[in-house]
């Protein structure tokens, strides 16, 4: 017995060889188009956090530090518009430094509100025990005769 596997594809060596060489010709622009949904995905994902931070935080955002971060926001949607690898890359770095700030100052400015309450939050409950009498006791025991 003998058993024999053939290709049945109908593909000629030529075919292949044309598959093969199409496929290298599109590879450098199927990476450019990699790289480039890889930059707009996390520009947009930068951007879209950053904005939910300054909602979530934004009072407790310095205003000029506040508007930075927002005019970089701005750039980063402007560059997303175009098609510009290297710029969307580049508005995106400079968001992320902003934001980094922004991070820091929120950051801080929690530790000292953290860091406040506390010594305050001796003095009232302090407050609260007006009502209270020192007094001393003794114990009595009625069963001793």
């Amino acid at each position: 017995q003998q058993i024999r596997i053939q290709a049945s594809g109908g593909l000629s060596e030529t075919d292949i060889d044309q598959m093969v060489q199409d496929a290298e010709k599109f590879a450098e622009e199927d990476k450019k188009r990699r790289e480039s949904a890889e930059a707009r995905n996390q520009a947009d994902s930068l951007v879209h956090a950053t904005e939910q931070q300054i909602q979530e935080h934004g009072d407790k955002i310095d205003a000029d530090l506040k508007a930075e971060v927002e005019a970089a926001i701005a750039e980063t949607k402007t560059a997303l518009e175009g098609d510009d690898v290297e710029q969307i890359n580049a508005k995106a770095q400079a968001l992320t430094e902003k934001a980094m700030k922004m991070g820091q100052s929120i950051y801080e400015q929690e530790q000292a509100a953290a860091a406040s309450p506390g010594g305050e939050g001796g003095e009232a409950s302090d407050a609260g025990d007006e009502d209270v009498v020192d007094a001393e006791f003794s114990e009595v025991d009625d069963n001793k005769s």
